[in-house]
């Protein structure tokens, strides 16, 4: 579905360059400017710095007038704003309202949206009441009651996160191996070499060893542990033995 973050009367170039890095970062990059401060904004070193090598938004971004010129190819508008007290579109939070939204396109015979646009205000000021009027929704980010000021780059990130989460997310790739655990038999090996270094150092009596041994076997059994763990309790169990014999000698 296609995307829009509309910007409008941005005060802060670094705002520009950080709301192109969270869109990047959550796979957007339709970002149009509605009357910023500076009509150069996006070529502003500002900006680039706070991209963060997202200069291919920046690249592909407009700047516009006003808002229509900024919503054409849209038909589904979400303020990121508070309703207005008199009258306007309800309040919902992110992800609820892109549940229903998605929802209400999946519906047999439903109209599809030709795109959806998210819309942030000023820095300053917020949104312009007759901006949000036209909206089909205000989106309101679940925050602390009691301080719930959010910068307008890390309004733009959550906003993003949560309708890349609707549209089926990313996969999150590993930056680790898969854990191997090691077999059982490798398993009671160790335990085995783990007995002997214990009577070794006189903490197990091979007479009365009482359950011990199987509440150590029980321990590994949950911890899972992996063969290159396995092999480094046999070394410790090694090192007992010998430091052992050192001591009888």
């Amino acid at each position: 579905m296609r995307t829009r973050f509309i910007l409008i009367d941005t005060s802060h170039a670094g705002n520009v360059g950080g709301a192109a890095r969270a869109m990047k970062v959550m796979g957007f990059d339709d970002l149009v400017l509605v009357n910023p401060r500076w009509k150069n904004v996006l070529r502003k070193e500002e900006t680039i710095q706070r991209a963060s090598g997202a200069n291919d938004v920046l690249d592909r971004a407009r700047v516009v007038d006003t808002l229509d010129e900024a919503l054409d190819g849209v038909s589904h508008l979400c303020a990121t704003a508070m309703t207005p007290r008199d009258f306007g579109p309800p309040t919902r939070a992110p992800r609820e309202h892109f549940s229903r939204l998605l929802a209400d396109a999946a519906a047999p015979g439903a109209v599809q949206p030709e795109g959806v646009a998210f819309l942030f205000g000023s820095e300053r000021f917020g949104m312009k009441n007759e901006d949000v009027y036209r909206s089909h929704a205000c989106l309101s980010i679940p925050t602390n009651p009691s301080f719930g000021s959010l910068n307008l780059a890390a309004a733009v990130q959550l906003v993003a996160y949560d309708w890349r989460q609707a549209l089926g997310g990313f996969a999150v790739t590993p930056s680790t191996p898969e854990r191997l655990a090691a077999d059982a038999r490798a398993v009671a090996g160790m335990l085995e070499h783990l007995e002997r270094a214990l009577v070794a150092v006189d903490f197990l009596d091979p007479e009365a060893p009482k359950k011990l041994m199987p509440r150590l076997n029980a321990l590994f059994n949950r911890a899972v542990p992996t063969e290159e763990e396995v092999h480094i309790l046999r070394g410790v169990a090694k090192a007992m033995l010998q430091t052992a014999d050192k001591a009888r000698r």
